[in-house]
């Protein structure tokens, strides 16, 4: 029955290969789309027909010609898809591209069908998912809390099953927030290995397409499709993709420390993060305290800094419309650029650079960090009451990473005690995205959780245990 089909790209392909006809996949797809019935995740669906036309379109099942064959995707709103509005969730801002952004042509080349365009906070700016002129989409697993954001609608979309993966983009943690409020997975890669391409900015030298999938083989499959070096990019980066290898015998994790650490009185995530440590010393981690403070420092100049002018650059003229077409808290954000200078954006790159160099010594003695991917959860009622500060806190452990040059994954390691969702991110330097990937398998294999919203079992590992865990190759 495909009913119970796991939308997995294993599972996906098994079917495929005893005989499943791809117009079934699509017509499941949709089927479940209007069973789950939240408006609030499409900004634009394509019809069930153009999407069908697109899988017969493909030809003959073969993974060596098309390694994504039948896949069923979604992309976030503010990335291109030929012949489809981007809205970036402003209907203002609209304009209808005729080529696909270069990320989602390499995705469509390897087989994969573009199911839709999702919602998302308003320009990409937000971590709560609920800054849209649209229906706000609903979390996947507890309506009262937020989806989170920005890729609010991809990553409700992957939890359901709707989809096998969806494209996101994280600038300050909008590829691993949303995965840890609805348990997937978030793969943020090192910055410039996707190309930018066809994706309206946010902060244009920090922005990363992100990739939300039900494992971690799934997103690393998709990132190594997708991937490759952009000559049109001018912040494209020479970085090959690594096999995702075995998890090294012995390793060091920093963590922070007891009095750097945020939870902000939820001593239940508290708890989940001390468990999910654990589990990594159980796959030979060795864990080390730092002292966050620098970490912390460098998260708080993504929005208290000069990057705000980097997203004050895509909206300007906008913002100096006497017509309301923003959502009010993205434009009291954005608008705060105008009180900056020229002379005070060089004292904040000054200051990041002394911020940098205070962090280098504590990310030198450790391999990689693990942090909880939010402190806290947050719920509609709380953004009722406050916006913005909500908003600021679940960024915590998330603003600093593409500020650093670091890549990062989210991924799901159990439930708390009150049965919501528990997730870290491994987080590493430039180039190392196979490493973090690959211990975070190991601990989503052994969480004992579910697949998203869907119930479907964590599959066994496929790539995880096999190749060599390589580092990066100097630019």
């Amino acid at each position: 029955m495909l009913a119970d089909l796991p939308f997995t790209i294993a599972a996906l392909h098994t079917a495929y290969g005893a005989g499943a006809r791809s117009a079934d996949i699509v017509a499941e797809c949709f089927r479940r789309i209007a069973a789950v019935d939240d408006p609030g995740i499409f900004i634009e669906l394509f019809s069930q027909a153009e999407v069908t036309a697109a899988a017969e379109a493909l030809g003959e099942f073969d993974l060596v010609e098309k390694p994504l064959w039948g896949i069923p995707f979604v992309v976030k709103d503010n990335i291109d898809a030929a012949g489809k509005p981007t809205t970036a969730a402003c209907p203002a801002f609209a304009y209808t591209p005729e080529a696909d952004a270069f990320v989602v042509a390499r995705l469509r080349k390897a087989g994969a069908l573009l199911i839709g365009k999702t919602n998302l906070d308003q320009f990409a700016t937000g971590l709560v998912g609920v800054r849209t002129p649209y229906p706000v989409p609903r979390n996947a697993l507890d309506p009262a809390i937020v989806p989170g954001g920005s890729s609010s609608g991809s990553a409700v979309a992957v939890s359901h099953g709707l989809v096998s993966f969806g494209l996101g983009t994280d600038t300050a943690g909008s590829g691993r927030v949303p995965a840890a409020l609805n348990n997937i997975v978030g793969l943020k890669p090192t910055l410039g290995t996707l190309s930018a391409t066809g994706v309206v900015p946010a902060c244009r030298t920090l922005d990363t397409i992100s990739i939300f999938a039900l494992s971690v083989d799934d997103a690393y499959a998709v990132f190594a499709e997708a991937s490759a070096f952009d000559a049109a990019d001018a912040y494209a980066r020479r970085f090959p993709v690594a096999p995702l290898g075995p998890v090294p015998q012995a390793f060091r994790v920093g963590v922070p420390s007891r009095d750097s650490i945020r939870f902000f009185g939820d001593g239940v995530q508290q708890a989940s993060f001390e468990a999910a440590l654990h589990a990594v010393e159980g796959q030979g981690g060795t864990i080390v305290e730092l002292d966050f403070s620098p970490f912390h420092d460098i998260a708080r100049m993504l929005y208290e800094g000069a990057w705000v002018a980097e997203r004050y650059t895509v909206i300007e003229d906008l913002l100096k419309q006497t017509l309301d077409v923003l959502h009010p808290v993205t434009r009291a954000i954005i608008a705060k650029a105008e009180n900056f200078s020229a002379a005070d954006a060089f004292r904040d790159f000054y200051k990041m650079a002394d911020l940098r160099r205070r962090a280098e010594p504590l990310l030198a003695g450790v391999d990689l960090l693990c942090v909880p991917t939010i402190p806290t959860f947050v719920t509609l009622k709380d953004l009722e009451d406050d916006p913005v500060g909500p908003n600021s806190r679940i960024g915590t452990y998330t603003n600093f990473v593409n500020l650093m040059d670091l890549c990062a994954i989210a991924v799901p390691t159990g439930r708390r005690g009150d049965g919501r969702p528990a997730s870290v991110t491994l987080i590493a330097k430039a180039g190392h995205d196979g490493q973090v990937a690959a211990l975070a398998a190991r601990l989503h294999g052994q969480a004992g959780v579910s697949l998203g919203a869907t119930g479907w079992p964590v599959p066994a590992q496929r790539a995880a245990d096999a190749g060599l865990c390589v580092g990066p190759v100097p630019i």
